[in-house]
């Protein structure tokens, strides 16, 4: 009994491939929004009055902590295009956060059903 305990804390199972492959595609995903969110705030939000996006490490870093957090340190964006993208960005973070959510839920959900 304690064997077989043994062995299932530290065999690899398809539940594992499957969290494993879900992570990997919610971090991939994400990155690629966080690129491309970066260069739009960049090029939308740059030399406006009133911004705080002043270089390309602003951009990043304000997108970057949107898709963290849901907030940022730097000012709201002043340009419509940039609230638009930055209202994308808040519900991109809670898919993202609910969908991770879910895969842990489902891998200890499905744990003890061999």
């Amino acid at each position: 009994m304690i064997r077989e305990e043994i062995g299932r804390l530290f065999g690899w199972e398809e539940r594992h491939r499957r969290l494993v492959a879900r992570m990997a595609i919610a971090f991939g995903l994400s990155a690629v929004v966080d690129a491309v969110a970066s260069v739009l705030i960049w090029h939308w939000e740059r030399g406006i009055k009133g911004s705080d996006i002043h270089g390309f490490g602003d951009a990043v870093f304000f997108v970057t902590v949107q898709i963290l957090t849901v907030s940022s340190q730097i000012k709201n964006p002043v340009t419509s295009n940039g609230k638009i993208l930055d209202v994308i960005l808040e519900v991109w973070a809670i898919f993202v956060i609910t969908a991770v959510a879910g895969s842990f839920s489902a891998f200890f959900a499905n744990g003890d059903r061999t």
